[in-house]
Formats: C-alpha cells, sequence, structure tokens
C-alpha cells in the first residue's frame, strides 16, 4: 500500500468513527452525483426529489447536506426550524441555478402576465436559488424535479393557459414536447424581450435560457458514436440534454429513472448513459454483469467539490458543538419557497 492509500484509508475509518460518534445527531444526505469516496458515508442517497423527501422527513438536529448550495438551501426549508443544515462546502454552487435570478425574473413575469392578462404559472426546476423558489411561491406557482417535472407541468396547465419555466431550456423544451406541445407553442425568453415580449404571445410554454453545462455538451454526434461502438446497447439520457440528443435516443429520464432502468434490466444488458459520469461510474461498478458506459465523460466540478476531508471537516465542527457552513435563510424566503416545494411534493 502507498502513502497516498494509507492516507486515504486513514482519512475514510475517521469519517466512519466520526459519524458513528455522532450517531442520530447527524443526518448525511448525498446527491447521486457526488465522489464515491463522499457518497459512501451517505445515509441516504437520492436525486433531488427524494433528497427534498428526506430533508422534509428528517428528524436529526443536523442535516450534513453532500450536493450543490441550491439543494441545501431546500433542505433548510423544508425542515424543522430546530434542525441545522450544514453544507460542507460552500463553494459548491450550482451554475444553471446563478441563470436566473428574482430580478430578472419578476422582470419578465411583469411583461408577460400584462400580456396574457394574468393568465400566467410560473414553476421552477429544482436547479434555482430559495430566492427565485420565494418569488415562484408567492406567484401561485411551484417547483419541480426531472423525475416529476411531467407532473408539475400538467398541474400548471390545469391552472392557468400559460407557463413560464426557469431555469433550464432544455428541460423545459423536452417536458413540453413529450406532452405532445408543438414546437410552434413552445418559446424562449431572451432579456431583449423585456421590453417588447410580443414575440412570445401566441406561445404556452415558455423557457428560460439557461442549461446544465455537463447536460448541455452532449451532442447528436456522441449518440451517433455509441451506436457504432455499442450497437446492441440502450443509449439513455438525462431530460437536461438538448431535444436533439434526446430525440436520437431510446430513452430519457431523471437521475432514479436512468437508475431504476439499469437496475431492472437483465444480466448482459448494455446501456451508454448520457448523464453525469460519477454516477455512470457507480452504476457500472454496481452492475458488473451488464455494460455500462458514459455518452460522454462529464463530471459536475461543482458536487465535485465535496471531498472526504471537506465532509470531515463539517463533521468536527458538529461534534465540537461548533457547526461550520450553516445554510441560513431569512424568513420571507423560507415563507415563499416552502410554498412552492409543498406543492410540488403535494402534486407528487
Amino acid at each position: 500500500m502507498t502513502s497516498q492509500e494509507h492516507a486515504d484509508q486513514n482519512l475514510q475509518a475517521e469519517i466512519a468513527a466520526l459519524r458513528h460518534q455522532l450517531g442520530s445527531q447527524v443526518t448525511i444526505l448525498g446527491h447521486h452525483y457526488q465522489r464515491d469516496e463522499v457518497i459512501v458515508h451517505a445515509d441516504y442517497r437520492g436525486d433531488s426529489l427524494e433528497l427534498s423527501r428526506l430533508a422534509a422527513e428528517a428528524t436529526s438536529p443536523y442535516i450534513v447536506f453532500c450536493g450543490v448550495y441550491f439543494m441545501a438551501e431546500t433542505a433548510a426549508v423544508l425542515c424543522q426550524p430546530d434542525q441545522m443544515v450544514v453544507q460542507p462546502v460552500r463553494e459548491a454552487l450550482c451554475p444553471m441555478a446563478r441563470m436566473v435570478d428574482r430580478p430578472t425574473l419578476a422582470e419578465a413575469w411583469d411583461q408577460l402576465a400584462a400580456m396574457w392578462d394574468g393568465d400566467l404559472l410560473p414553476i421552477t426546476y429544482q436547479n434555482a436559488t430559495a430566492d427565485v423558489k420565494a418569488f415562484v411561491g408567492e406567484h401561485g406557482g411551484a417547483v419541480c424535479t426531472s423525475s416529476n417535472a411531467g407532473a408539475l407541468f400538467r398541474w400548471a396547465l390545469e391552472r392557468k393557459n400559460h407557463l413560464l419555466f426557469v431555469p433550464d431550456q432544455h428541460l423545459g423544451t423536452n417536458i413540453a414536447l413529450a406532452m405532445g406541445i408543438p414546437p410552434s407553442r413552445i418559446g424562449k425568453w431572451t432579456l431583449d424581450m423585456a421590453q417588447d415580449p410580443s414575440p412570445l404571445r401566441d406561445k404556452q410554454v415558455i423557457v428560460w435560457p439557461g442549461f446544465c453545462y455537463v447536460h448541455a455538451v452532449m451532442s447528436p454526434d456522441d449518440v451517433h458514436a455509441a451506436r457504432e461502438s455499442y450497437p446492441s446497447a440502450q443509449v439513455i439520457v438525462h431530460p437536461e440534454c438538448r431535444k436533439e440528443v434526446v430525440q436520437l435516443a431510446d430513452g430519457s429520464g431523471s437521475t432514479a429513472a436512468i437508475i431504476q432502468r439499469v437496475n431492472e434490466a437483465k444480466a448482459g444488458a448494455s446501456f451508454v448513459i448520457g448523464t453525469e459520469v460519477h454516477l455512470v461510474r457507480r452504476l457500472a461498478q454496481e452492475h458488473p454483469d451488464k455494460t455500462i458506459v458514459p455518452l460522454r465523460d462529464k463530471q459536475c466540478e461543482s458536487m465535485s467539490r465535496t471531498t472526504p476531508e471537506a465532509l470531515l471537516r463539517a463533521l468536527r465542527s458538529i461534534a465540537d458543538g461548533q457547526p461550520e457552513h450553516l445554510v441560513t435563510l431569512n424568513e420571507a424566503i423560507i415563507a415563499g419557497a416552502r410554498l412552492a416545494l409543498t406543492r410540488m411534493l403535494e402534486a407528487s
């Protein structure tokens, strides 16, 4: 064993021992895109929807959230007032979530709502800040994840004839198309429309111009190359991919849906999976009787910021009675965001 391997082994042992010492004081939540050496310590792992439910149900005084910041904010909104949420690395920010802010969203909302006499409902993807979720909640809307986006789109369009979806243009477009909404009725908001939104007048679903850099980089050429290299494989992609990629794939689905599809496949099945590579590699390790390869070897740098060292520091700070990197939100944001998140959980 090399000195580095020995040090890594000691680090993992120290995290495990401290986790055991803290016992029911702590619940560790880990997103599927986390590093293997971090996710191994999670009490629960899941996608955004499952982790939202788990955050709402947790009873421990501390929730340690191994993910990106908007996820830890969601836990802070849904947990009880006497619980505390710790994010090991506060700099683990989602670039997509930063592509929409409350003032810019409010400007778009005012223009579109005026054009349609208020016949408009907002839906925000989970990948958004608590402030954006609060705006959506205050205006009658809800949060969605990639697992339940279709259900929330239907929920919204049963109440209003127009829907504004932020911030992921690709997820919004793919869900609308899957619902049978024609491309001619799907429009994309651009900042110059703040002065004149009329080009969107005959649209039903308006998507924000945000995107996930991990999924948006995957291309039709990647799908064609995968079919040449693995002709018997199913190509399954995340709906944050561009519509051209989704349309070429054999299927698309949330992180949870992708995992379920692999779990249920028979031995000998082959998959090319278009999503964050940490998850794809983990699925390959967990299913040695199947061929599982990434559509493109692309990792989320923000998710990767959470290291074992950062998790250990977070647990030490709790054990010392001086928790670091607490996620705190003001009451107005919590109230509005909780409305939007509660509607999501109820509609799901």
